[in-house]
């Protein structure tokens, strides 16, 4: 990140190690730190002959140092030291990514909540826990609790009101390591099954939460209908900033809609997903249009009316 034009970094930079909120080690800058966690390799499952109802069967799946609370450590520190000038954070948390672990008081309050469930064996890929549903809302709960944190720290400095907060996610709900994104009906109103949400071109993978806050500019309780993507960010900020939109991209600019005035709109857009048996995706206006299973030779296009 640092040689994409970033000042500082913070957190992972290592696929596998991003495979445990218990990370030997993260990186700060291009340097690595060490911390107080031993190495688990991806996936390992329970010891043998232990009681997988037992809670004390997980105790080796949560360590010492969790990689979010030092993450957000560096975030509030970050905002600090640059509290007298414009800056630029971008806070890309892996939560509620898997495997499934979060703090025990959040764990705690679900499992209350939610009673007793069937533990995760590790059979879906990643740790096995004992209370999957649990330790996912666990971790939601966690990271909106430290995103309350940092709106109350920017409140304090004086910056909240001219401080834009977007709000978003790179994909609709997983279907592995022991989640149940169908439980929580998480892609609402569309489906979350696998296939459906993550790792998908359908509605449920690729229409994701998106929030703005910026009390001086944006009116509180308003929404939009405006269909924008990851592409239209760069212009956006671009504008923002008083700095020219490279030619090289596709994306417009959703600053207007942000501000309440007339918006500029994609004739298409188009997505493709090589993965799997392949598939492609086109909106336009109301209307969009899927084929699947391209690999398969399938060229049969589905055409759904999205109002």
């Amino acid at each position: 990140t640092n040689k994409m034009g970033f000042d500082f970094f913070y957190g992972y930079n290592c696929q596998r190690q991003a495979h445990t909120y218990f990370p030997p080690f993260l990186y700060r800058n291009e340097n690595r730190e060490y911390l107080d966690n031993q190495i688990l390799p991806p996936g390992t499952k329970l010891d043998e002959n232990v009681d997988p109802r037992n809670k004390n069967s997980y105790e080796k799946y949560y360590q010492k140092e969790y990689a979010p609370d030092l993450m957000f450590e560096e975030i509030t520190s970050f905002v600090d030291t640059n509290k007298e000038s414009p800056f630029f954070l971008m806070w890309t948390t892996p939560v509620p990514h898997v495997p499934l672990q979060a703090p025990e008081k959040w764990v705690n309050y679900y499992v209350n909540k939610f009673g007793d469930e069937e533990p995760y064996i590790g059979d879906k890929g990643y740790f096995p826990c004992r209370y999957p549903r649990a330790t996912y809302a666990a971790m939601i709960s966690h990271w909106d609790e430290q995103i309350g944190q940092l709106i109350a720290q920017l409140k304090e400095l004086g910056l909240y009101e001219n401080t834009l907060i977007i709000f978003t996610s790179d994909n609709g709900p997983t279907f592995n390591g022991g989640t149940d994104s169908p439980w929580f009906d998480s892609a609402r109103p569309f489906k979350s099954e696998q296939g459906w949400g993550k790792a998908s071109i359908r509605e449920g993978g690729i229409r994701v939460p998106m929030i703005a806050s910026w009390p001086v500019k944006i009116k509180s309780n308003t929404t939009s209908s405006h269909i924008s993507a990851f592409w239209d960010v760069l212009p956006t900020f671009c504008e923002i900033t008083d700095i020219q939109t490279p030619q090289t991209t596709d994306g417009i600019s959703f600053l207007p809609t942000l501000l309440g005035q007339k918006q500029k709109a994609h004739d298409y857009l188009y997505w493709e997903y090589p993965e799997g048996k392949g598939s492609i995706a086109v909106r336009m206006g109301k209307w969009k249009g899927f084929i699947d299973n391209i690999k398969e030779g399938n060229t049969r296009i589905e055409l759904y009316d999205l109002e």
